[in-house]
């Protein structure tokens, strides 16, 4: 979920003298003279109340005691907490305030809360809105109503059915030129021939994708198509739990765990009848992309490797998560079309949790609009999610882009930019503007104590001793002990800021930017903004062998928009509908056509559909069978 960010500035961590003070001061007997004694849970309400019957203690008796080696301590850790403002005396009531008051109660809420890690449990009472409209109403969610296709064939090779479309294949199943379990078996053997070369599988669900086109199938015979992604194969990235199959997190120290939790998106894909052919790598503990396995690579370029969590779905183009970089990062990497998604739109319910005001799922797909049938299916809200919500998202297959105007940061795709323009769009140049510097450090802040509010117990036990990279996760997790809950919510404040700077500033529909800009990736994902990530083309890797490659370095941009206009960023013109299939040809050498219902007429779905309705970078195949004669890269 998230993306490794800049490296920061090292910072002395004492967290084993604080530990070992508290730890050590709360077991001793006794917290201080006249100290009334406690009994259970509840403790802490009942030792302020008694606190009234204490004798008064002045601040000058107190500094009349000669500090003692806990004192000592504090004062020195406290400069790392930004507060080496106390004196002695100060100091030692704060030390005796913590064995009597903080301690207790730190060690009753995580019997009650942390003993399971992951977070999939006992959520935070407190919920972040990303939504900027005030409305209290919930408008009726209805789905999108998709283009109808005509004159689909079936290819004769495996590789031109792995690349078609999602309206493709699910027209090829509707109309039976291929079963759900023909179409499985294609991608399975895919995911065993590629998989092992770009490391980016961990569990292959071969029974229980076979019993579920088997029940695609049955289900067509009995005249009863459930969508697009009737019997079409995909795979959830290995932090959704999938019961009786191992959700492991990315981490050797999970590498065995099997959740009982049906997450929400699981089900939600099951009732579109779509087959789960596969859990994909997550980065160990879902940050970027070493695993207990290895590490997943780039398909088009497998030297290098393919960055963020969502490794394994980008690199095999799938379901996966960000919560900070990583659905744009990897997106960006392997060259997909992808969509992280409005804060709350897609229920998290069932999914390994680093924050809960910041986690979002999404999808990697071969074009705009396969996002958009994705994320039909996988929106809404849950229960067990509290962030979630109904989002009145417009049908994408609806919008005009003609009314749209669209901004362009510098850093935008100029191609993007001409093409949306000849369209019909109103391009013009765009900066947000904020006065919030600590952007970068909100998010750093945020996402650690929260993580760590979900592994506690995993940090506790010196699981992060275990590690696969021990300059993530554990560094970070350890950094956050020292975080102080009052600065936790001071950069929670310095982020409501942020949002309102950012509303304020954003007067256009949408805007055009680099993707991969950390800045921008802790902005969107602090606002709860959404993005799409679209190829742009391919260029030149650095540093070619001599004989030449046939390895590419792919080129993407950002489509962004306000919280709740996820339809915007994925949208195009229906002027363009007959050209959007793949330009495939069957045995025949007669090229395949696909054709929309003119009903349409003049609506729009917007801007990622619309650049991909006249380009096909999106259509690009990476040569991972053939580098080329001068390439001898071992794979």
């Amino acid at each position: 979920m998230r993306e490794p960010r800049p490296p920061l500035l090292p910072l002395p961590l004492p967290h084993l003298l604080l530990v070992s003070l508290l730890s050590s001061s709360a077991a001793a007997p006794g917290a201080g003279a006249g100290a009334p004694p406690r009994t259970g849970g509840g403790g802490v309400a009942r030792s302020i109340a008694d606190m009234d019957t204490k004798e008064a203690v002045s601040a000058k008796d107190v500094s009349r005691k000669e500090p003692i080696s806990g004192v000592i301590a504090l004062k020195a850790s406290m400069k790392y907490f930004d507060a080496d403002f106390f004196n002695d005396s100060k100091l030692r009531e704060m030390e005796d305030g913590a064995k009597e008051f903080n301690v207790p109660a730190f060690r009753d809420n995580r019997k009650l809360v942390a003993l399971e890690n992951g977070g999939l449990h006992n959520p935070s009472a407190l919920v972040f809105k990303s939504s900027w409209s005030d409305e209290s109403k919930i408008s009726e969610n209805k789905s999108f109503q998709y283009p109808h296709t005509s004159s689909v064939h079936r290819p004769s090779k495996d590789e031109d059915i792995a690349f078609m479309s999602i309206i493709e294949l699910g027209e090829l199943i509707r109309t039976k030129q291929v079963t759900s379990r023909e179409l499985t078996a294609v991608f399975l053997r895919r995911l065993k021939r590629y998989g092992p070369i770009i490391e980016s599988v961990i569990t292959i669900t071969d029974d229980l994708a076979y019993k579920q086109a088997k029940e695609a199938d049955d289900l067509l015979e009995q005249g009863k198509y459930l969508g697009p992604l009737h019997g079409i194969p995909y795979g959830l990235k290995d932090i959704i739990a999938v019961p009786e199959y191992k959700t492991t997190w990315g981490s050797r120290t999970f590498e065995n765990q099997i959740l009982d939790v049906e997450a929400s998106v699981y089900k939600r894909l099951k009732s579109t009848g779509a087959v789960l052919v596969a859990k994909l790598v997550t980065g160990s503990l879902a940050y970027d992309d070493i695993w207990f396995g290895g590490r997943t690579r780039n398909p088009w370029n497998i030297e290098e490797f393919s960055t963020g969590s969502s490794a394994g779905p980008a690199a095999s183009t799938s379901a996966g998560s960000e919560t900070a970089g990583s659905i744009t990062y990897p997106a960006a990497r392997c060259g997909v079309t992808a969509l992280r998604t409005t804060f709350g739109t897609v229920a998290r319910t069932g999914v390994m949790s680093i924050s809960e005001s910041l986690d979002k799922l999404g999808p990697f797909c071969r074009s705009a609009i396969d996002c958009a049938v994705v994320l039909d299916a996988i929106r809404g809200k849950d229960a067990g999610d509290p962030s979630s919500r109904e989002v009145a998202i417009e049908d994408p297959f609806h919008v005009d882009i003609r009314q749209l105007t669209v901004g362009y940061l510098d850093s935008a795709e100029m191609e993007v930019v001409h093409v949306l323009s000849a369209k019909g769009v109103k391009l013009v140049p765009f900066k947000l503007n904020y006065t919030v510097q600590s952007v970068q450090s909100i998010l750093n802040i945020t996402m650690d104590v929260d993580m760590l509010a979900h592994f506690d117990n995993w940090q506790r036990e010196q699981h992060d001793d275990d590690y696969e990279a021990q300059d993530q996760w554990p560094v970070e997790l350890r950094r956050a002990r020292l975080i102080p809950a009052v600065d936790y919510i001071q950069a929670q404040r310095a982020r409501g800021k942020l949002i309102r700077e950012v509303r304020e500033s954003f007067t256009v529909d949408a805007f055009i930017g680099n993707v991969t800009d950390w800045e921008l990736v802790c902005l969107g994902n602090l606002v709860g903004m959404p993005v799409a990530v679209v190829p742009t083309g391919l260029k030149s890797i650095k540093n070619p062998p001599e004989g030449g490659t046939r390895r590419r370095t792919t080129v993407t941009t950002g489509i962004y928009a306000p919280p709740d206009h996820d339809h915007v960023v994925s949208s195009f013109s229906s002027q363009d509908i007959n050209i959007l299939c793949v330009d495939m040809k069957n045995s025949d050498d007669e090229l395949m056509t696909c054709h929309f219902d003119p009903c349409i007429g003049e609506q729009a779905l917007a801007l990622a559909m619309a650049y991909q309705s006249v380009t096909d970078h999106h259509k690009q195949r990476p040569a991972i069978d053939d580098l080329g004669p001068g390439d001898d890269i071992q794979r």
